[in-house]
């Protein structure tokens, strides 16, 4: 949570301090992405076909670090990572559902 202040620190408006926690490419969608259950890094990365590993990896560094989600590793043979929304994470649910809602409602702008 210490992470999570110190990047919201300084923003006086409160729309300002959620966008520098999720405002970053990519981040609202990894979130979006992890709504439904753990997912591995090869998972995410498929739904995520215009990032690139390294963003990917930052993102998800960033977002543990925030206490958004954990990283579990297992010990296994070949090796495998998951990562999962923690109960903060989880908290963006309604706001996640509700900019889904209003991107199903847009149309897209015809061209004059």
């Amino acid at each position: 949570m210490r992470a999570l202040a110190a990047v919201s620190a300084g923003h006086e408006c409160p729309v300002e301090r959620a966008l520098a926690i999720v405002g970053a490419k990519w981040t609202l969608l990894i979130l979006h992405n992890l709504m439904d259950g753990p997912q591995r890094f090869g998972e995410l990365a498929r739904m995520l076909p215009g990032s690139t590993p390294k963003i990917l990896s930052a993102r998800l560094r960033e977002l543990e670090q925030l206490g958004l989600l954990t990283r579990t590793a297992y010990p296994e043979v070949p090796p495998r990572v998951e990562y999962k929304l923690t109960r903060q994470g989880r908290t963006l649910r309604p706001i996640i559902d509700s900019l889904e809602r209003w991107g199903e409602d847009l149309k897209p702008v015809r061209a004059l």
